[in-house]
């Protein structure tokens, strides 16, 4: 009898082991899933640019490490208070995400932008014009730019490799629960014969 107990033990504790690294492996496969669509899916459908904050200028709204989706926004939506990124030089890769403080119109129409992070005592040292602006904050991910470095950096094959090897985990999880319960299945037959 105490054999017996010693067994049913073991297979409670192998179910339990069995569920909670099927639940890891889910939720892993779940996060994955999600910091695809976060960094990769939403951007590329809405033509956004997702950017990784990288000082603290703008603390404590966009803290360093801070994910930022940048929508292409026109120039007369832009409002005071809008979080805008755009280019230190126009023409220059260097983009720079700070919070419009006060827009100004020229005669002609144009219109200029001036803008401070939310940390710095002072507004930027030039307005920013029209082809310098790339767009307006639409969401922020907190420590997820870090994520976004290495994604979208020079390792674009970086998502694809975890995903796959994760869902070949999950893969050989439900395989190995599968020939589990058949094997117990066959084992309550064969005890069943034999009573």
């Amino acid at each position: 009898m105490s054999t017996r107990r010693a067994r049913v033990e073991r297979t409670g504790w192998r179910v339990v082991l069995h569920a909670v690294r099927l639940g890891i492996g889910i939720g892993l496969l779940l996060l994955l899933a999600g910091l695809a669509v976060v960094l990769i899916v939403v951007p590329k459908a809405t033509g956004s640019i997702p950017l990784t904050v990288l000082t603290r200028s703008m603390e404590p709204t966009l803290p360093p490490g801070t994910l930022v989706v940048v929508r292409p926004t026109p120039l007369a939506d832009i409002r005071i208070g809008d979080v805008v990124t755009y280019q230190i030089t126009s023409g220059d890769p260097a983009v720079v995400t700070h919070r419009v403080v006060a827009v100004a119109s020229s005669s002609d129409g144009a219109r200029t932008f001036v803008l401070r992070g939310d940390g710095n005592a002072q507004p930027d040292p030039a307005p920013v014009t029209a082809p310098q602006v790339r767009g307006v904050v639409w969401y922020s991910v907190p420590w997820v730019g870090y994520v976004n470095q290495v994604v979208n950096g020079s390792r674009g094959w970086l998502i694809p490799t975890i995903a796959g090897v994760l869902l070949t985990y999950g893969a050989v999880m439900i395989a190995l629960g599968t020939v589990s319960a058949l094997r117990r299945r066959r084992r309550r037959r064969v005890r069943g014969r034999h009573v």
